[in-house]
């Protein structure tokens, strides 16, 4: 605002309107910034009473009091010193609801209640779901509390920098509610991170997100709505430096924010009344949407580790319901190295004999089982149930200290009226999966795997048994890109952070599952898959990353694909790596063909286009050489077209050699050997944005990508093919 009078930033917030009201009421609330006034300066409601358009007093324009002044300079001049300066912020009962309050101890918190989807309305406003641990921060005079949501004090755990950060407050009391994290390198939430800190002792990572405000310097908001709570909550924090964070909202429809969400392998939506007051407990007021099924659990046992002696190789896993804990299977994955065997000792004090389980368990779910007393809850993320109520494409994400286990149950949609009715929906949703997925499933209980438990990326707490479940899961999508083709594959027996070699032969051992492809040009025998069962087998035999060629078994001699590699150079951005898939695309088209997107999983993008298997590898090299050759030449300060590292500092390889017979290019859900167990991803051109690094995609969020998308980016791959033009004119089936 720029006036006479009034300067700077302003929250122009509309409020929640009373029963029967038809006028609408609106609260001004001035901005701390050069324009605010300091204690000690004049008032501007006294320096300046009167009007600037009518010259008339303040009180004049009161009227039948429909215009309220509130003036907290006259209310601050009532009270006792505020703590750390903070006169200019006292407030009274400055919004509907609000009423003087003493600061309670701890407040139960609100809880969402998980719902099938997004709410539709005005009505709502959406934030992200955050992946943390719900604390209230509680400030009375410079002394601070973190509770959780058990209103245990966790002060001390979470160091000294949130701690010193909140006590900068300009407050005398306040309650606050918030989600402290650890955001990892893609901007996310990270609860394994943040287990990881905690367990270190470290505290420089933590950030506190807080998104309401129950109690402010003697005011009990509880009674008022969500969104004036949160407009006075940002005015309170909005020049306030990290680790405090303000949560912001989205007003937009919730299906959208939920979407795009997911894309960004984030956990959900949390959806708030807009209107609503701040209700303790779980209720409808709040509702969450997730992406992928999140679900404390109960730890009964677990099974030891196959490669170590003092750590756990799985969690068995059960949820309370009437008549005791119920088995609802084990998950293998999603421990590194130090946790298994955290894991491990903290379980030692509470093994017992006994089967915690009320269900009777079958011989094979009890082989080699250790039980333990139900005491611990873990956080589990996993794909959704079998047909048997058990998880399915289940990871450990964390253990919740925060969570009393006797009061773990399952957590249902709020149109889902009881564990069974969970179980029945289970069982048609797997009825209506694809014959392929369900195919892959079925294999991928079929077939055994010898120590599951062995960790492919110790890191990522992503191990054999991840991996397998991981190409179980997507396999509908890179079979087409696999199947009955040459394989080059980079096996790491010992994970990716030891000896790791490429095979593209058959070798001592190789299960039988894993097909041979016979090369004319080549005395052994190529490898090769002709369905999961394959590629499972090629997991059991460490392949951590697929590449293959890009020619049929069938018809090696004619390629039925292209692929131009953009490799960056140091000091290139990743938004003239995108420009540079945009420019390959149109050269594509220049071509007759059309061009398809995916992340590398390494450093960069790889722009794909499917053709009609007509021409030979030798014209289709030479096309794709003279593509990345016009590119270097048409723009030879951003591109380069030859392999020399001396020249590409600052400049992006245009790598065509992926196209001569015999080379190959890593496949479309393909993982790499690269910390984080990324994938090479299939994008839409509409989806190419700074967010999405080559590496955004992982073998952990990777089920929450498909869950969100309407349609595959690469559905039409095929549909698409075309013959790749040579000299002038389309090539011609050789003879």
């Amino acid at each position: 605002m720029k006036g006479e009078k009034l300067a700077g930033h302003w929250h122009l917030v509309r409020m929640a309107g009373k029963e029967g009201e038809t006028r609408e009421n609106w609260l001004l609330i001035k901005g701390e910034d050069e324009a605010a006034r300091q204690p000690g300066d004049p008032d501007i409601v006294e320096e300046k009473p009167l009007s600037v358009k009518s010259g008339r007093s303040i009180e004049s324009l009161k009227g039948d009091s429909k215009a309220q002044v509130w003036n907290s300079r006259k209310t601050a001049t009532k009270k006792k010193p505020a703590h750390r300066g903070s006169a200019s912020k006292d407030r009274e009962a400055s919004i509907p609801g609000a009423k003087l309050g003493i600061l309670p101890d701890f407040l139960p918190p609100a809880l969402a209640t998980l719902v099938k989807r997004v709410p539709k309305g005005d009505r709502w406003l959406h934030e992200i779901k955050l992946d943390g641990y719900r604390i209230e921060a509680r400030i009375e005079h410079g002394r601070v509390q973190l509770l959780t949501r058990t209103g245990l004090d966790w002060t001390d755990r979470f160091g000294k920098s949130l701690v010193t950060a909140l006590k900068g407050l300009p407050v005398r009391t306040a309650l606050l509610d918030g989600e402290i994290v650890i955001e990892g390198g893609n901007g996310s939430s990270d609860f394994s991170l943040l287990q990881q800190d905690l367990s270190d002792g470290r505290d420089d990572r933590f950030t506190y997100y807080i998104f309401d405000l129950m109690h402010l310097d003697g005011q009990d908001l509880t009674g008022a709505s969500l969104s004036d709570r949160k407009a006075l909550l940002e005015t309170l924090i909005s020049d306030v430096e990290p680790p405090l964070k303000y949560s912001s909202h989205f007003d937009e429809s919730g299906d959208l924010v939920l979407k795009h969400a997911c894309r960004l392998s984030l956990e959900g939506v949390i959806s708030k009344v807009a209107d609503a007051p701040y209700r303790s407990g779980r209720g409808r007021d709040w509702v969450k949407s997730k992406c992928t099924a999140r679900q404390e659990l109960v730890i009964g046992g677990y099974l030891p580790s196959s490669v170590s002696n003092d750590a756990i190789g799985s969690l068995i896993m059960g949820v309370h319901e009437a008549g005791g804990l119920r088995h609802v299977g084990r998950v293998g994955t999603g421990y590194t190295q130090t946790l298994s065997r955290k894991i491990f000792a903290r379980l030692q004090p509470l093994v017992q004999d006994k089967s915690p389980f009320k269900d009777k368990l079958t011989s094979a779910e009890r082989k080699d089982a250790v039980f333990v007393k139900p005491e611990l809850v873990a956080e589990i993320e996993f794909r959704g149930w079998t047909g048997d109520a058990h998880l399915r494409h289940a990871s450990f994400r964390g253990i919740r200290e925060d969570k009393v286990a006797s009061e773990v149950v399952l957590e249902t949609p709020a149109d889902k009226v009881s564990t069974r009715a969970k179980a029945g929906s289970a069982r048609r949703s797997a009825a209506t999966e694809t014959s392929t997925l369900a195919a892959a499933q079925s294999a991928r209980r079929e077939i055994n795997l010898t120590h599951p438990d062995r960790l492919y990326w110790p890191e990522a707490g992503v191990t054999k048994e991840g991996l397998a479940d991981y190409y179980a899961l997507v396999w509908p999508r890179i079979a087409p890109f696999i199947v009955d083709r040459p394989l080059a594959l980079l096996r790491c027996p010992e994970g990716h952070e030891k000896t790791c070699f490429f095979q593209k032969h058959g070798w001592r051992g190789m299960r039988k599952e894993i097909m041979t492809v016979r090369d004319p040009a080549d005395d052994e025998a190529l490898i090769g898959i002709r369905d999961i069962a394959g590629l499972l087998a090629l997991v059991q035999g460490a392949a951590l990353e697929i590449h293959p060629w890009g020619s049929r078994a069938g018809d090696l001699e004619r390629p039925d694909m292209v692929n131009i590699d953009l490799d960056p150079g140091p000091g290139v951005t990743w938004e003239r790596v995108i420009r540079a898939a945009f420019e390959v695309r149109q050269r594509f088209e220049d071509l007759g063909l059309t061009g398809f997107v995916k992340t590398s999983g390494g450093k960069g993008l790889h722009v794909v286009a499917p053709l009609k298997p007509k021409a030979r590898w030798p014209d289709v090299k030479a096309a794709m050489k003279a593509l990345a050759d016009a590119m270097s030449a048409d723009s030879p300060s951003d591109y380069v077209s030859t392999i020399s590292k001396a020249k590409r500092k600052d400049k992006i390889l245009i790598d065509y050699l992926r196209n001569g017979r015999g080379a190959t290019a890593v496949a479309p859900y393909s993982t790499r050997a690269r910390p984080g167990a990324p994938v090479s991803m299939p994008l839409s051109f509409k989806e190419l944005n700074p967010d999405i690094l080559p590496n955004h995609y992982t073998v952990e969020n990777v089920p929450a990508r498909l869950a969100s998308l309407d349609a595959d980016p690469w559905a039409d791959f095929r549909i698409a093919e075309a013959p790749l033009v040579v000299g002038g004119k389309r090539a011609k089936r050789a003879p």
